[in-house]
C-alpha cells in the first residue's frame, strides 16, 4: 500500500493544478480521464461553473476553522477526483478551502483513472466512488479516509437504493440541489469529526 500511496503522490496536483486542467481540457472540449464522451465532456463543464461558484461562495464556519487550526502535525489530505464527478465538484472546493486555514495540511489531487491502483486500495462498497481523501501522516501512514459523499448525503443515497433499487437522474438532480442548500456544512462536519480524532491521536 505504501508503495502505490507514494507513486501517487507523484502524480497529484495542487488545488490551482487541478482547476487549470479541467478548464484547459474543457477549451479543447475533452474532459479528464481516457475516457471521452460528450456526456462526460457536458458534466465537467456543468462543474467547472460549480467550482467557480464555490470558490466565491464557501464560507468555512467557525467551529471547522477552530478544530482545523488545532492540528500540529502535518497532514497530506491526498483526494482523489475527476473533472466529471459531480461530488467532487459539490465538494473538492469545501475541503480546499478547510485546507487552506492550517499550514500543516497539504491537499494533492490525483485523477481516479490516472491512478486506479490507488482507487483500489479504497473503494466504497466494492466500487471506485469518487471524491476519495485519503489523511496521511508525514511517513505516509493513513490516519483516516472520507467520501465520496457527506455522512448525510450517502444515507440520502442508501435509503433511495433501498426505495427505488438504483439511483436515477431525478435523484441526482435532487441531490444536487440539496448540496446547493447545505452549502458545505455536512462536509465540514465530517471533517471536524475526522481531524478531532486525529488530533486525540496526537495528544
Amino acid at each position: 500500500m505504501k508503495e502505490i500511496i507514494k507513486q501517487s503522490l507523484e502524480n497529484t496536483y495542487t488545488y490551482q493544478e487541478y482547476r487549470d486542467l479541467v478548464s484547459t481540457l474543457l477549451s479543447d472540449g475533452k474532459a479528464t480521464g481516457p475516457n471521452q464522451s460528450e456526456d462526460l465532456t457536458n458534466y465537467s463543464l456543468l462543474n467547472d461553473r460549480r467550482m467557480k461558484r464555490l470558490d466565491k461562495t464557501i464560507k468555512i464556519n467557525e467551529e471547522t476553522s477552530n478544530e482545523i487550526n488545532e492540528l500540529r502535525e502535518p497532514q497530506t489530505w491526498l483526494l482523489i477526483a475527476e473533472g466529471w464527478c459531480g461530488d467532487a465538484a459539490q465538494n473538492i472546493p469545501v475541503i480546499h478551502k478547510m485546507a487552506e486555514l492550517n499550514k500543516n495540511i497539504d491537499l494533492k489531487i490525483v485523477l481516479r483513472d490516472d491512478n486506479l491502483e490507488l482507487m483500489d486500495l479504497f473503494l466504497t462498497n466494492g466500487g471506485r466512488s469518487i471524491p476519495k481523501l485519503i489523511a496521511l501522516d508525514n511517513e505516509n501512514n493513513v490516519i483516516d479516509t472520507w467520501g465520496p459523499r457527506p455522512t448525510l448525503a450517502t444515507k440520502m443515497v442508501a435509503d433511495y437504493k433501498v426505495k427505488n433499487g438504483a439511483i436515477d437522474a431525478q435523484f441526482k438532480q435532487d441531490l444536487q440541489v440539496w448540496y446547493n442548500k447545505d452549502k458545505g456544512k455536512s462536509t465540514q462536519e465530517d471533517f471536524v469529526k475526522m481531524i478531532q480524532k486525529s488530533t486525540l491521536k496526537e495528544v
